[in-house]
């Protein structure tokens, strides 16, 4: 690291440009094979997004057509009265009241567009019904503007449906195979407009922290400093890292990009139980902590059974009456488990503990509450 550093201070004059960015791409290269992987270290780009690096959500209203009969209904009255703008429009003048839409499906369609995509660039697209349309099975999707949040238009779709499903009925009986109501069209839209968003034009880039945590934001700091040998990253706040491009590097910001997102990272992060009662299913971090505590946990378990005693005379016709009696068994059964003592427990001490007290997800689930309550677990308890 100290030859990192020597070599990036070198003043201008004795190196040209291209020679100083070559030092510092094969420095860079150089650090991240030599250095050794710290344990639990992720990368930065596992932690982080860089700022302009994300996708644009697009959506559209359209038509579905060429449907066995599995389209909408006469009370779909969008479907009707948008069939009817669409013949309008290519010069069919007709009356909404005799359209019949059974063949036809009203669909939202949506795509999610790359902030690199330039027009001409092909998207998937996912079409789904908006109205009662039971499959769109054979459909094809006519042209559908698709806009973004702006209500700008950014892509064209338009192609044959593909379902993952299938929907079979008859009179007393059906049978179904995942969602038929919804589909795909493969590289269905094309890009006609693009973001108008230049990446390497940036002076100054943003870092976007994932999971925001003072100590994983100092940690991704120092290592980009370090490895960049100046103070070129610092920290806004917990989740936002500002980092200066160097000179050098500006109108190519992509090779220091690929360089300095592989850098091996040990994130940080507060300890954390997250419990779901839907499934009984228990996750605990590896900070979870326990204070000195006794835990005994056991299960009463009453059953109450009923029954019947049938009582005839002795004597064959002697006059007696037969009888019912009914007969009550009460059985009480309450587990006799020992108390245990936990103190300064690891994540791995605590289920070894819990695991030899005989401990079920749903027992583990209460006992985890029982520890917050009482002050004994250090860590955050989310149920969801």
């Amino acid at each position: 690291m100290n030859q990192t550093t020597k070599i990036l201070k070198a003043p201008r004059f004795q190196t040209p440009a291209w020679t100083q960015v070559l030092s510092v791409l094969c420095l860079v290269a150089f650090a991240l094979t030599m250095m050794p992987r710290a344990a639990q270290a992720a990368r930065i780009k596992d932690i982080a997004s860089f700022a302009g690096v994300r996708t644009n959500e697009l959506v559209g209203y359209g038509l579905v057509v060429g449907l066995s009969g599995t389209g909408d209904k006469k009370k779909s009255k969008f479907t009707i009265q948008s069939m009817a703008n669409m013949l309008e429009r290519m010069g069919v003048a007709v009356d909404p009241s005799t359209l019949q839409p059974k063949n036809v499906a009203a669909v939202m369609v949506t795509s999610k567009m790359a902030v690199s995509a330039v027009p001409g660039s092909r998207l998937d697209v996912t079409v789904s019904s908006i109205g009662d349309a039971s499959s769109l099975l054979g459909g094809v999707l006519l042209m559908t503007p698709l806009k973004g949040v702006d209500g700008k238009v950014y892509a064209l779709a338009q192609g044959p449906l593909v379902i993952g499903g299938i929907s079979v009925q008859g009179a007393a009986a059906s049978a179904q195979k995942n969602i038929t109501t919804v589909g795909a069209i493969p590289n269905g839209a094309t890009v006609e407009r693009g973001v108008p968003f230049k990446f390497n034009c940036q002076d100054v880039m943003t870092l976007h922290m994932n999971n925001p945590d003072f100590s994983t934001t100092m940690n991704v700091v120092k290592k980009i400093n370090a490895t960049m040998g100046n103070r070129f990253a610092r920290a806004e706040n917990a989740a936002t890292i500002k980092l200066k491009i160097p000179r050098e590097f500006r109108g190519n910001i992509v090779p220091l990009m690929a360089s300095l997102e592989n850098l091996d990272v040990s994130p940080e992060g507060k300890a954390k139980v997250v419990v779901d009662e839907k499934t009984g299913t228990v996750v605990l971090g590896r900070n979870v902590r326990l204070s000195k505590v006794a835990v005994a946990h056991g299960n009463l378990q009453i059953v109450v059974q009923e029954g019947q005693d049938v009582s005839q005379p002795t004597t064959p016709f002697g006059g007696g009456q037969t009888v019912a009696t009914p007969t009550t068994d009460i059985g009480v059964n309450e587990e006799n488990r020992r108390l245990m003592l936990m103190e300064g427990a690891t994540l791995q001490e605590l289920v070894d503990g819990l695991n030899a007290m005989g401990a079920t997800p749903r027992d583990l689930i209460s006992i985890l509450r029982n520890l917050k309550s009482a002050g004994a677990l250090h860590a955050d308890l989310e149920v969801i």
